[in-house]
């Protein structure tokens, strides 16, 4: 007896339901890695970080001065 289109007693319905379902949960998957790589971004850009950190972090790099990180400490400290 002839089932189909070779898909046994799953018929259309039953291959593009899997389709569905398959294609559903890769867009997840894209938008849950989209989201969480912006989470990663605005981290990295120091969100999480003091003014203080941040002018040491500047210091250290040597983006700025000796006189001008300790009078910025002192402003920031006031």
């Amino acid at each position: 007896m002839w089932n189909g289109m070779g898909f046994g007693n799953w018929g259309w319905g039953g291959g593009m339901g899997l389709g569905m379902v398959l294609f559903w949960g890769a867009l997840i998957a894209v938008i849950v890695l989209v989201v969480r790589s912006l989470g990663n971004d605005a981290a990295a850009r120091g969100g999480d970080k003091t003014p203080l950190q941040i002018l040491k972090e500047r210091y250290a790099r040597g983006e700025i001065g000796k006189d001008e990180f300790e009078q910025k400490q002192r402003d920031l400290e006031t």
